[in-house]
């Protein structure tokens, strides 16, 4: 053979199996390895800076019971829940949009197609404009965060009454299109109704913010984002098998219809709980899950929990680059993410061809 031929195609071939291998074996540990990185770094910046060794005896003092030192209530009381809040909803966000991928087999689909994010925004900006009917002095955030809860999962349903109809994933899209329309509709027409006072809560609401955190919001998210991340890795012979289409899975011994119901139930409750009391945190449940779907290649059984941790490590990152970029001001989380993550994606898709699902 020529020097300069190229080499067989099973050649070629097998040299890409064993490239891609050695990084589905690597991409896990580095990414844990990440996210720690990440935390460590969140828990050492702010207005008052504090080093890595710093923060791990913080931690420390803290898990033993002995008595704090110097800066550890920074670390423990104000940046430790923050930044573990800022962990759940990454992981969430990027776990759902791999969910809504392989449900709708498009690597461009994320969690806000089936409506949850339009809806939670439709329902904490009504109960800002009609909260001022019960609470004298503005409407409190956690009830705010129980009317977006609410009416996410309440668009959801209607989006998944619709589907039940007639039955596939067409169908769902569609109607996630149509819900998202009206309620982006609803907040105009409540934008329009609102008070000065009420403009300024509900924009500050819908720019996406960890500012706020504490221990009981972390502890009211965490079951609702941790439990269907223990759950969907279980769907992933079912999301591989849906990538060949719905008559494909049902003839591999699946059924889609329970997966598809299964899948946007467990979306629906993460996003809403994340979206309840972040606010809208644009591109994490579309870039992360596309960037390691084109490294990683389309298996969830690799996708998922990678994607989970490339999410729970971007979160508390751009988190901390909006804490700290226009110090003492707080940069919206949401703007952030769509700054940065709208110019990467577009060099994603100009770089590299998009994955297409068979």
């Amino acid at each position: 053979m020529p020097a300069d031929s190229t080499p067989p195609p099973t050649v070629a071939a097998t040299t890409a199996t064993v490239r891609l291998r050695r990084r589905q074996v690597l991409v896990l540990p580095a990414l844990l390895l990440l996210v720690v990185v990440v935390a460590t770094w969140s828990l050492g910046s702010g207005a008052v800076a504090i080093d890595a060794r710093e923060v791990a005896g913080a931690l420390w003092r803290m898990v033993t019971g002995a008595a704090a030192t110097g800066d550890d209530t920074i670390v423990t009381t104000l940046r430790l829940p923050r930044t573990l809040f800022g962990l759940v909803v990454g992981a969430g966000l990027a776990a759902a949009g791999v969910a809504m991928q392989g449900l709708f087999r498009n690597p461009l689909a994320d969690p806000a197609l089936i409506g949850v994010s339009s809806g939670a925004a439709f329902g904490a900006v009504a109960t800002i404009v009609f909260g001022g009917t019960w609470f004298a002095h503005g409407t409190p955030p956690d009830a705010i965060a129980l009317g977006a809860f609410a009416s996410g999962l309440s668009s959801t349903l209607v989006v998944w009454s619709i589907g039940r109809r007639r039955p596939g994933v067409a169908t769902l899209l569609l109607a996630g299109v149509a819900i998202n329309a009206i309620a982006l509709a609803g907040v105009g027409w409540l934008q329009y109704l609102a008070s000065e006072r009420q403009l300024r809560d509900l924009t500050f609401w819908s720019l996406g913010s960890l500012a706020g955190t504490d221990w009981k919001r972390l502890f009211i998210v965490l079951p609702c984002v941790g439990l269907p991340l223990l759950i969907l890795p279980t769907q992933a012979r079912a999301l591989n098998a849906l990538l060949l289409g719905e008559h494909e899975a049902a003839f591999l011994g699946f059924r889609p219809a329970r997966v598809q119901k299964l899948l946007i139930a467990l979306v629906a409750l993460m996003v809403s709980s994340a979206v309840a009391f972040t606010g809208i945190i644009s591109f994490i449940g579309l870039v992360v899950p596309h960037l390691l779907r084109l490294s990683l290649g389309p298996d969830h059984r690799l996708l998922l929990p990678a994607s989970a941790l490339g999410g729970a490590a971007l979160v508390p990152a751009a988190d901390t680059l909006a804490r700290t970029l226009a110090a003492p001001a707080e940069l919206p989380l949401g703007v952030l993410t769509a700054l940065v993550g709208g110019p990467f994606f577009l060099w994603l898709l100009l770089r590299s061809p998009i994955v297409e699902s068979r």
